[in-house]
């Protein structure tokens, strides 16, 4: 080992771990190699040296997924990486989530974490690596991180459960959970499974953070022995004599402001009472800085409204709008919303409605995926939309951003498991979910607008799936959990806990909260409470539409299919791709062929399709003496003539068979091109190749017809 370098390892189930530093990227405030397997990850953790004026954490996560890392070359005309991928952006929203809890209040330096992926064996997952390596690189550096975090994946394989499962383990287990958390709790969740009970979820919890619990261990003594002193950095809380004198003098005014039911007029009366504090406690005359004493008291009006409004839910037991801590708001469903779509779905939950619409696409029409990960295709598409005005604001729509990503990832996910197989379902499915007002959990009412959507274009879904938020307010020992959290609560609380399920059991599950970490009990309540109210949401849909239409609509495309011998795709193909470009013009349809021999056409017009396949049928079905059959005079001789009956196949008229009648040549009767109606008479195997007698029935070269 080069001098300077330092590793250490950790062993979790029969999977090892190993964490290197001083080797690479020496630069970076820390920066760690970890690695499983052939799968390495060099993350890195820069600290600047100098403050920002600004009232949030500065932290940034990218995360580098080059595709040389796979030994590939990128796609396309460019030949390098662009912009992240959705996957790649999807994983460093995981690496940001359990880590930005864990740092003193007020610290405003800029930060960044940068996971470069240098290598992928293709069994191990990179994504729970990048966590642990982020963690590692901030230990070992000088900032002020009150962590490690340990990160660990773990999969239920033949009933057991199995940590940093492969890629293999994974497709073979109902439950695929991501966790991260410190030594002492739990503070990351993601998680897709095939409707699994919530005592697996709380079994596969408790593995996870034993092994998370060793993680953690193993980075605390590394960094113990090889990190370097912590900056000293003193928390930045509100100044307690302000926000005693606002309590005492305006506390009855904000509660008041606060219990207003209407999102938007809640906020204008709160504004209206702060405006009347910072009126109140206006700068001293001569102050050195205005603008700081003026930030100071609106910090500390902002930490008087959090403390009031968790006191309020909290010990009263009452909610900013007046609920019960167990009520759900006002549902209303609908579908059929946008007739000329293949299907949408229009599902409201107090002030958060989303529209979803749905369209059906042939197999072509299937997600290409250029990345890094085991999949490279995906026939069944979610994508989340929050344009500004779904919250009453102006600003600029450039496309998704990393929120909208993760929420169309996540509803995505809860409904996957339920979409039908490819052989019962030929279509390629895109939801896309429109945000039209959100005051709470849109990500979780695009679940439930996605279940409408896909059942009102009558797509075969196993059952409908609804999703409900979960929120957390804890203060010391005590605590309270929140079912169908609305805006205000999200942002004074501590959790933010997303359940989607079926009435069967969970699909989805997200959990991302803003303090140290939460207990199994709460997460136990949490499940309990979730279940409860997934099947209300679930008794609102199926009264919207009870099952999924038993016809698709009629501006929805038809997708037909027959399996045919693999052997016979040549007369489907034809000579250069030939015959399936004149039958896909001819039908105005498209066609798929896989090599298993399944043939699938998408068209428009029904009836178009039908025949298409008929002369799919035709085109492979085997010739047998009795048929009647069309086809065109390829040639003629002077002893008969040459019938093309399909692709490859040709039989011969013999001119005595051109007529009852006696014929001297075989042109007074059919020339090459007629098209002309036959019986096959004999069909002999000669040499590999069928020879087919036929007799001429009719010449139809007059009148209108098709060619084979």
């Amino acid at each position: 080992m080069a001098s300077g370098v330092s590793s250490t390892e950790v062993t979790l189930g029969d999977k090892k771990i190993t964490f290197e530093t001083g080797r690479l990227a020496k630069q970076a405030s820390g920066a760690v190699v970890v690695r499983s397997g052939d799968t390495m990850v060099l993350v890195t953790a820069v600290v600047a040296s100098t403050e920002r004026n600004v009232d949030f954490f500065p932290l940034t996560v990218d995360v580098e997924a080059g595709m040389y890392a796979a030994g590939k070359i990128p796609g396309g005309f460019i030949k390098k990486e662009g912009r992240p991928s959705d996957q790649a952006i999807l994983n460093a929203r995981l690496i940001d989530r359990p880590i930005r809890p864990l740092w003193p209040k007020g610290f405003n330096k800029e930060t960044h974490i940068v996971a470069t992926v240098l290598s992928v064996d293709k069994r191990n997952p990179y994504d729970v690596l990048a966590i642990a390596g982020a963690s590692a690189a901030l230990c070992l550096s000088h900032a002020p991180f009150m962590g490690p975090v340990g990160a660990v994946r773990v999969a239920k394989v033949d009933g057991s459960w199995v940590v940093n499962p492969t890629y293999e383990e994974i497709d073979q287990s109902p439950v695929n959970l991501v966790v991260a958390g410190t030594n002492e709790a739990i503070g990351m969740v993601e998680a897709g499974c095939e409707e699994v009970d919530e005592t697996d979820i709380l079994a596969g919890l408790e593995v996870a953070h034993e092994a998370i619990k060793k993680q953690c261990q193993a980075v605390n003594a590394w960094a113990a022995e090889v990190g370097v002193p912590k900056m000293e950095f003193v928390e930045k809380l509100p100044d307690r004599l302000l926000m005693g004198k606002i309590n005492a003098r305006f506390g009855g005014e904000i509660e008041q402001a606060s219990n207003v039911f209407d999102k938007h007029e809640r906020a204008d009366a709160v504004a209206k009472v702060k405006q009347e504090v910072l009126a109140a406690y206006p700068p001293a005359e001569g102050s050195e800085d205005p603008v700081a004493e003026t930030a100071a008291l609106a910090k500390a009006f902002d930490a008087v409204e959090k403390e009031i409004v968790r006191r309020v839910i909290a010990v009263d037991k009452r909610r900013p709008d007046g609920r019960g801590v167990d009520e759900i708001r006002q549902i209303d469903c609908d579908v059929r919303v946008a007739p000329r779509t293949h299907g949408s779905g229009l599902f409201t939950r107090g002030q958060t409605q989303v529209l979803t619409l749905l369209t059906l696409g042939a197999a072509r029409d299937e997600q290409r995926i250029d990345g890094l990960d085991i999949e490279e295709s995906k026939r069944f598409m979610h994508h989340y939309k929050f344009p500004p005005f779904s919250v009453g604001e102006t600003g600029f729509m450039r496309g998704p951003g990393r929120r909208e990503i993760g929420h169309g990832a996540l509803a995505e996910r809860a409904l996957c498991s339920l979409i039908p197989d490819e052989e019962t379902f030929p279509y390629t499915i895109r939801l896309v979910s429109e945000t039209l007002e959100s005051n709470g959990s849109s990500s979780m009412a695009s679940v439930c607008a996605s279940t409408l959507a896909l059942m009102d274009a009558g797509v075969p879904i196993s059952r409908p799936v609804a999703g409900i938020a979960m929120g957390l307010i804890k203060e010391g020992d005590d605590y309270v959990v929140l079912t169908d959290i609305a805006g205000v609560e999200d942002h004074l609380g501590d959790m933010d806990f997303k359940v989607a399920g079926t009435e069967s059991g969970i699909t989805a599950l997200q959990m991302d909260i803003k303090i140290k970490g939460v207990t199994f009990d709460i997460m136990k309540d949490a499940l309990e409470r979730a279940r409860k109210a997934r099947m209300f949401i679930l008794e609102k849909i199926t009264a919207a539409i009870s099952t999924p239409r038993a016809e698709l609509s009629e501006f929805a495309p038809r997708i037909g299919t027959v399996r045919i011998d693999p052997e016979k795709i040549g007369a489907i193909i034809g000579k250069g791709g030939e015959t399936i470009r004149g039958m896909e013009a001819e039908f105005e349809c498209t066609i798929d062929v896989a090599e298993d021999g399944l043939i699938k056409v998408f068209a428009t017009d029904g009836k178009l399709g039908d025949a298409c396949l008929e002369r799919i049928g035709l085109l492979t079905r085997d010739t047998e003496p009795g048929d009647i059959v069309e086809g065109r005079v390829a040639s003629t001789t002077s002893f008969g003539a040459f019938v093309t009956l399909k692709p490859g196949t040709d039989g011969l008229i013999h001119i005595s068979r051109l007529a009852d009648r006696r014929v001297a040549n075989v042109e007074e009767v059919v020339n090459r091109g007629d098209l002309v109606r036959v019986e096959v008479l004999d069909v002999q195997q000669q040499g590999g190749k069928e020879k087919i007698s036929l007799r001429l029935l009719e010449n139809l070269s007059a009148k209108e017809g098709s060619a084979y």
